[in-house]
């Protein structure tokens, strides 16, 4: 499996990525492609995909949290018949990789669905095994329904990042704003 970066939009790769990224959230929140476009033509994210014999298999949308020097992973998918094979997990660690190299990112973070049910406990176990770290304040936004919480993972021993929830929120609340606005 190879793993590639993009910093720009492209309207052939984002056709052979839409089909995951649409099965995984068109129904869970999924942001609208002119949303994404706009974004990066903000350069306020980057596209992550995993690939074998040119076929996308994985993708992960992430956002600069410039204030923290943090990455966040806005969206990650890999397709649903590849899914319990490692790839998502083959991709995050790309993403972590990079994120220290290329951009030195001090840091991971995402938000996750508070509330308790099946599917959101076995993303929230999903997080942990990668290491990240579940905060206890759990966000309410104005426009969707679902509560959130925030996870952070330390990429490095003396990374000053803080685990209060609610100051994490404050930043990702700046990318998605930052996101929408035109």
């Amino acid at each position: 499996m190879e793993f590639l970066t993009f910093d720009q939009w492209d309207d052939r790769l984002w056709d052979r990525v839409r089909p995951i990224y649409d099965q995984a959230f068109a129904d869970k929140g999924a942001k609208p492609e002119k949303i994404i476009r706009n974004m990066f033509r903000k350069q306020l994210c980057f596209l992550h995909i995993g690939h074998d014999d040119g076929r996308v298999a994985a993708m992960a949308l992430t956002g600069k949290l410039k204030e923290a020097n943090s990455l966040l992973i806005d969206y990650l998918a890999v397709e649903e018949e590849l899914r319990g094979q490692g790839i998502g997990i083959h991709l995050l660690k790309y993403i972590k990789d990079w994120a220290m190299t290329s951009e030195n990112y001090n840091s991971l973070i995402i938000e996750v669905e508070a509330e308790e049910t099946t599917e959101n406990q076995a993303r929230v176990a999903f997080w942990k095994r990668c290491g990240f770290v579940l905060t206890e304040y759990i966000h309410q936004y104005i426009w969707v329904p679902e509560p959130y919480q925030a996870m952070y993972k330390k990429l490095m021993p003396d990374t000053k990042l803080s685990t209060d929830g609610k100051i994490l929120f404050t930043y990702i609340g700046q990318f998605h704003k930052a996101s929408f606005q035109r």
